[in-house]
């Protein structure tokens, strides 16, 4: 991250808030569309100040039909437009599958590289709002396993904001997911223009004992864990991905040679997810240098309910890492 002075603290929903507006103004190929996106600011007031500032020609508020939506962004994109399209929860991106997986990641290759689809659906993730199975789910997965789409989850308001601008500018279609508990944390942005290329994690901690690999919301947890396992004499290096399509491979398995232990943390499903992907990865290419088997961390494997008592159960958190590095370093 950029430590120059010229920068100032705001939140990870008003970074994302500046890149939209930025984009709109250099590109004039650029539009936003969704559910409330225009007079309303969107569910979240991420979309806040677009409709006064671009019209309602730019941005587009559209009936609750996500399947109509993202089609009618993969169309325009198809015509020389730039689509942001917000999808208010991600659980819904269940209602898009074929416009997003059979249309927009196939329409280069189908068309032998004459069309892309230059699009962005942002999406939100992530459990902990008390707003039940439905709306709480995180699905990033899904779209990591298709060939033709960019996969981009920030953790951080400088992050969220330089792959933000990154994703509008791409060719490609890219699924940006936001995680809905992080909108109002807070990080230092520069002023000045800026771009986070995709496919390079960032190294959030250095470290020699254990290698932690975690995304979005769980980067945060990382942090905190790696704070506690100092304290008991044990150095983790935590490692965001940042993209996990394009995939930096070869950031984290040199930690994990360095390191010879891993943990991944991901707030998605560990059956047939994230998690299983990236451990894959490092046990495959890490091999000769681990002492110690790979260790998942991911959402418990049922819907998330509604109690929040219960809601917490199922999401991966601080304790979870430290019991986990401390057995992978003790073995």
């Amino acid at each position: 991250m950029s430590t120059q002075p010229d920068s100032r603290e705001i939140t990870l929903g008003q970074a994302i808030n500046e890149a939209l507006h930025e984009e709109m103004a250099n590109d004039s190929a650029v539009i936003v569309m969704g559910e409330d996106v225009g007079r309303h600011g969107g569910v979240f007031k991420l979309t806040q100040g677009l409709y006064d500032e671009f019209g309602s020609a730019r941005v587009l508020d559209c009936p609750i039909c996500e399947a109509g939506i993202v089609g009618l962004g993969v169309g325009a994109s198809m015509t020389e437009m730039r689509p942001i399209v917000e999808i208010m929860f991600g659980d819904f991106t269940a209602l898009v599958m074929d416009q997003v997986v059979n249309q927009a990641a196939k329409v280069h290759y189908m068309s032998g590289g004459n069309m892309t689809a230059p699009l962005v659906i942002r999406t939100t993730m992530g459990a902990g709002r008390n707003i039940a199975a439905q709306h709480s789910q995180s699905l990033h997965a899904w779209f990591c396993h298709i060939p033709g789409l960019k996969v981009v989850l920030p953790a951080t308001p400088y992050d969220a904001k330089g792959l933000l601008k990154t994703a509008i500018r791409d060719d490609s279609p890219v699924i940006f997911f936001e995680d809905k508990m992080m909108y109002t944390e807070k990080g230092m942005v520069p002023n000045e223009e800026y771009t986070i290329p995709f496919g390079v994690a960032d190294v959030k901690r250095v470290g020699d004992d254990i290698t932690v690999i975690a995304t979005s919301s769980m980067v945060s947890v990382a942090l905190k864990a790696a704070e506690r396992l100092a304290t008991e004499g044990i150095s983790a290096e935590v490692i965001d991905p940042r993209t996990l399509s394009p995939l930096d491979e070869a950031t984290l398995v040199d930690s994990a040679k360095k390191t010879s232990r891993c943990i991944v943390i991901d707030e998605g499903y560990s059956h047939f997810g994230a998690t299983a992907e990236l451990a894959a990865l490092v046990s495959s290419k890490a091999f000769y240098h681990l002492d110690a088997p790979v260790e998942r961390i991911g959402a418990m494997d049922v819907p998330v309910p509604f109690s929040p008592i219960l809601e917490d159960q199922t999401i991966p958190n601080e304790e979870t890492v430290v019991n986990a590095a401390r057995r992978l370093v003790g073995s």
